[in-house]
């Protein structure tokens, strides 16, 4: 049943364009209606914690559901940070496939588009495509019986990272397009992520696209740090070292839905976007 106190509708979004900010799940209807987002990430629980449980939204799953619905909020969720499925570890693995499919379950629970997953990594001493492999069995292992997509998203740093560099995204991507639940798989474009890769900003859009067909989702954040410094730290949409003109452009080329994941203000980043597109 829904919560008796469901806001009025309201949004300052443009027609055919979704932008929101990662929200907390308790209160997310009100927070992305007072922000003027019609779009909205949350976690269904701890990000650092191996179960995904009831959900803390007032009358749970069906009337957050219903009342993102009623508001015209498109939902996304953000898997867990544990979640490492190209993992030679199956202490690792195997709960990380698990707690996947949970996620996705319970995504779908909600009316959930989509669901966001860090594309992991191996160890130093450890062969790339068996992490390919890995990542083609774990799409291999889902029902594809819900309209909820898993949707890669790029990594900020490390060698042995699945999805960091282009060539590797390439890899990754030919993997779980050969399994049988290939239409579950998308992508999402983290900006942060991307400029600490070291990658192009100004062709990033252009580059993916070229792998994958389309980007489902884009993360737009500014970093703190230096292009190709590997670190994931954002920064607020008006601040950070990403020129603003590559952050705007790459929304308007790739014409995805948006989530926000600075951490400032909500309606301060929605604005800031908003009024320079």
């Amino acid at each position: 049943m829904a919560s008796a106190s469901r806001p009025s509708i309201r949004s300052t979004t443009k027609p055919g364009l979704r932008v929101g900010c990662h929200f907390d799940i308790a209160d997310v209807v009100a927070q992305a209606q007072a922000s003027g987002a019609n779009a909205a990430q949350v976690f269904l629980a701890d990000p650092q914690k191996w179960k995904v449980g009831e959900i803390a939204y007032p009358g749970g799953s069906a009337a957050l559901k219903q009342d993102a619905e009623a508001a015209d909020i498109a939902l996304y969720v953000h898997s867990p940070y544990l979640i490492n499925v190209a993992s030679l570890n199956n202490k690792v693995r195997i709960p990380s496939r698990n707690l996947l499919k949970a996620t996705i379950s319970g995504a779908a629970k909600i009316g959930a588009r989509g669901v966001v997953v860090h594309g992991g990594h191996i160890k130093d001493d450890e062969d790339l495509v068996a992490g390919f492999v890995n990542w083609r069995k774990a799409i291999d292992d889902l029902k594809p019986d819900n309209e909820v997509k898993v949707l890669i998203e790029n990594t900020a740093g490390g060698k042995n990272a699945m999805a960091r560099e282009l060539p590797q995204i390439e890899w990754l991507w030919q993997a779980v397009q050969s399994s049988p639940n290939a239409a579950m798989v998308g992508i999402t474009l983290d900006t942060c992520h991307a400029w600490a890769a070291g990658l192009d900003l100004a062709t990033i859009v252009a580059d993916l696209t070229k792998i994958t067909g389309k980007i489902d989702l884009i993360h737009l954040n500014n970093s703190r740090d230096a292009a190709g410094s590997g670190a994931d730290r954002h920064a607020p949409l008006g601040n950070g070292t990403i020129p603003a003109e590559l952050l705007l452009n790459i929304v308007k080329e790739a014409k995805a839905p948006v989530i926000i994941e600075s951490h400032g203000d909500p309606t301060t980043e929605i604005a800031w976007l908003l009024d320079r597109l």
